[in-house]
């Protein structure tokens, strides 16, 4: 008997040893790939110090098992753990940075002839806001209570006790004006910052763009061609916008998972994506998957046409609301990463809320479809990529914020709130690593700040 307890309790830390060597050896590529592509974003895209990059956006653990070369020469950035799983990522002037993964050379890549965006020649200090950077000293600020205001700046930026939650920027937008605007130390208005799943906002805005153009139906089937023969052929364009396509998926950060074997392993991310297969029927249940969204970012290469993609966010929605700063982010195979990647300044951010706060409206000219931004906001608690606060089952999903707040959302505490009833949007990006803002405390203390 005694030995057969041995037996079983060598059987089972064997078992556990394998499992644990498989899951390190999952891991490492996906720590390695995460610390590339981020450090490469964030010293030649944001264009902020190596070191500041490093210290800051890659101090958790495990990524701070990562250490990374910084290449200027190169423009690049090459990580491993102990010298395991090495992965290099690779800035291209004007695309941004690209993980090499999957079966796409750094060669390979470099070789890809992608036409740049030629940004118009305009000096957004000499515009006026909303279109420019020019602000109007006192504009817009008549009637707010500063004490409030600052209260919700220092939930924010952790003063007076409250936590520290690694907040980069707050910028309140009220009656189209902007009236507050914040930085952490070493950032500022000139600081592109990553969106992370706010970009799927921008997704959305590309989505509904074509649809106006009439080259996609939302209530359609999917134009996948790898989904004409089975199951999938069912799964229409607004399932994969709310979420609700039936495909499976795990959208998990913390380690290996379908979302981050995607973004930090795959050259052809919504190829991948594709690839999964269904476990329910379209239309009945929500997953939140980033995998949608880049589903949905090949469907737009598709519709757009490859000779005009690579020029169509920024001609069709970017230049129009005066978004200069914005850059969107290819994946290996020359796919816009439309879950993820696309980084712009605090103030591109808030022009991209105004958008959709004013309709889809700019400067009395229509940027999305008439009646887009409304389907948008259709739903519980989840929209079309846009995350909602409507009461469902009489409660809500954020109980001190209005019903009709609607918002992007991002990993390590991204946001773009838009509360029509106030006439507000608020921007706030971080770097979240340990303590969290509260958006039930720190949104209601901005509006209580308002006239």
């Amino acid at each position: 008997m005694r030995e057969r307890i041995q037996f079983i309790f060598k059987f089972l830390l064997l078992v556990f040893l394998i499992a644990l060597l498989v899951l390190i050896w999952e891991s490492l590529p996906i720590i390695t790939g995460y610390a590339a592509k981020m450090a490469c974003s964030g010293v030649f895209v944001a264009g902020r110090p190596a070191n500041q990059v490093l210290r800051q956006d890659l101090a958790s653990f495990p990524v701070s098992l990562a250490s990374c070369t910084v290449d200027p020469q190169d423009s690049s950035v090459t990580a491993s753990v102990l010298g395991l799983a090495s992965r290099k990522a690779i800035y291209r002037w004007k695309l941004g940075a690209t993980l090499v993964s999957g079966d796409v050379t750094e060669e390979a890549l470099r070789e890809q002839h992608i036409p740049r965006w030629a940004a118009p020649a305009v000096n957004p200090d000499t515009v006026d806001w909303p279109m420019g950077d020019r602000l109007r000293v006192g504009d817009g600020r008549k009637g707010i209570d500063t004490i409030k205001m600052q209260t919700a700046l220092g939930f924010a930026f952790g003063e007076g006790g409250a936590p520290i939650t690694g907040t980069r920027a707050v910028l309140v937008i009220y009656h189209g004006r902007l009236i507050v605007e914040r930085y952490a130390p070493g950032f500022d208005r000139h600081t592109r910052l990553t969106g992370w799943s706010m970009t799927k906002g921008i997704t959305n805005a590309l989505v509904g763009i074509l649809v106006g153009q009439q080259k996609l139906k939302v209530d359609a089937p999917a134009p996948v061609a790898e989904w004409a023969n089975d199951s999938r052929h069912a799964i229409t364009l607004a399932d994969l916008l709310h979420m609700n396509s039936g495909l499976r998926w795990w959208e998990f950060y913390g380690g290996p998972s379908d979302a981050t074997r995607m973004l930090f392993k795959e050259s052809n991310m919504g190829g991948y994506a594709m690839r999964s297969p269904m476990r329910d029927p379209p239309g009945r249940e929500f997953n939140y998957s980033s995998g949608s969204t880049n589903i949905l970012s090949l469907i737009v290469r598709k519709a757009a046409g490859d000779e005009d993609y690579y020029h169509f966010p920024y001609q069709r929605l970017f230049e129009r609301i005066g978004m200069y700063s914005a850059v969107m982010e290819l994946d290996g195979s020359g796919t816009f990463v439309g879950s993820s990647y696309c980084y712009a300044t605090a103030r591109d951010w808030a022009r991209f809320g105004l958008l959709y706060l004013n309709d889809g409206m700019w400067n009395g000219q229509r940027v999305l479809p008439e009646g887009w931004v409304n389907w948008t906001r259709a739903g519980g608690s989840y929209g079309a990529l846009w995350w909602l606060n409507h009461a469902v089952e009489g409660k809500r999903r954020h109980p001190e914020l209005p019903d009709d707040c609607f918002a992007c959302e991002g990993y390590e505490g991204q946001y773009i709130w838009v509360i029509p009833s106030k006439d507000v949007v608020i921007v706030r990006l971080a770097c979240e690593q340990g303590s969290k803002l509260n958006p039930d405390t720190f949104v209601p203390e901005v509006l209580r700040a308002l006239p």
